[in-house]
């Protein structure tokens, strides 16, 4: 039987603070048991607007935003006992208007996959990850780096163990599960009501609102994680020039969502093992295995098209809960008519 000691994840985000919001609870539960954890951040988050009104105007922070955000995150990962690894590249930002500004020259998602494939292959072939988590194919929201996130990390599962791939960014390696990032209807659903039972103003409104447009992903890994609630807000608020402390993140009471909703859930889109549905173990199928590490170790079968052959493949999205709207639009929600959309400046759409 395998030990924790002997497993290690990788959690591929877009910015510096997507480890921190999402999955961030999981992180430290697993490090608390041994595992060994490393956060890849694909851009450096220098087009993300300061969200934090109390820094806004800071000469400091508007001089160099760039090594900001890059102290902000040292200190989330030494708060969460993660490791990280910057792929090095440049935040997109958000376009927005209509018709769309196109992309800035050598932003990340305009970066050749290639390239970016390439470096990501090289950082999976270092840490040997046994699982990989990261976002859907709409990027969990419509940011272009979050789409490219998923993009680029489909691309370097395929790869990584592919010894015809890339042959000198390492010995192979081929992960064995990988993940999406969760959060679901029925989460927000459950907090807000529980929020407006106990005479309290909800702050999820607006997520209900622009939740109920996009498809429902089908979450079958649900990881109890509510002790470590607490430490994934301290590793949010480390992200002090993207985060409000007075804002909608910690509106809720701990104790609150602790009792209501004491999980994060994933979604498992690939795994080379078998897996059998619902799941409370990023690691199940795996830590029954004598040795993952030798079964990492083999270039994986692949099929006609040169993708691996898995054991299991995700379920495809259930329809939106209000079918006929853009799931990938950027339009505000303000369902609590206060002028502004949470969701869309939770989710850091401003970045």
């Amino acid at each position: 039987m395998t030990t924790a000691q002997d497993l290690r994840l990788m959690a591929v985000h877009a910015h510096p603070d997507d480890e921190s919001s999402k999955g961030a609870a999981t992180s430290a539960k697993y490090v608390a048991e041994g595992v060994s954890v490393r956060v890849v951040s694909c851009t450096g988050g220098e087009r993300g607007d300061i969200l934090n009104e109390r820094l806004k105007g800071d000469p400091h922070i508007l001089s160099d935003i760039t090594r900001v955000r890059r102290d902000e995150m040292a200190r989330a990962a030494q708060i969460l006992g993660v490791s990280h690894t910057w792929l090095g590249f440049v935040d997109s930002g958000l376009p927005e208007g209509d018709p769309l500004p196109p992309l800035p020259e050598g932003c990340f998602a305009l970066a050749p996959l290639e390239a970016s494939t390439e470096a990501l292959v090289r950082v999976i072939r270092e840490f040997r990850p046994h699982v990989l988590t990261t976002y859907d194919e709409n990027g969990g929201y419509p940011h272009p780096d979050h789409i490219q996130t998923h993009v680029v990390t489909m691309s370097a599962w395929r790869a990584a163990g592919d010894p015809t791939a890339y042959p000198h960014a390492g010995e192979p390696w081929q992960p064995l599960k990988l993940y999406y990032n969760g959060w679901t209807l029925e989460r927000t659903t459950a907090l807000h009501e529980a929020m407006l039972a106990a005479g309290l103003e909800s702050p999820w409104a607006d997520w209900l609102a622009n939740m109920r447009r996009r498809p429902r992903r089908v979450l079958g890994t649900h990881i109890s994680a509510a002790e470590h609630f607490a430490q994934r807000d301290q590793a949010l608020l480390a992200h002090a020039t993207q985060v409000d402390p007075d804002g909608h993140w910690f509106a809720v009471p701990l104790e609150l969502q602790q009792r209501v909703w004491p999980t994060e859930e994933f979604e498992l889109a690939r795994s080379i093992v078998p897996a059998t549905m619902p799941e409370d173990d990023l690691f199940a199928g795996i830590r029954e295995l004598d040795d993952p590490d030798e079964v990492c170790r083999r270039a994986p079968a692949r099929d006609a098209d040169g993708e691996p052959v898995v054991a299991y493949v995700g379920e495809p999205p259930l329809p939106p809960d209000e079918p006929g709207l853009d799931a990938r639009s950027t339009a505000p929600q303000d369902a609590d008519a206060d002028e502004r959309d949470e969701m869309r400046e939770g989710e850091g759409h401003t970045e």
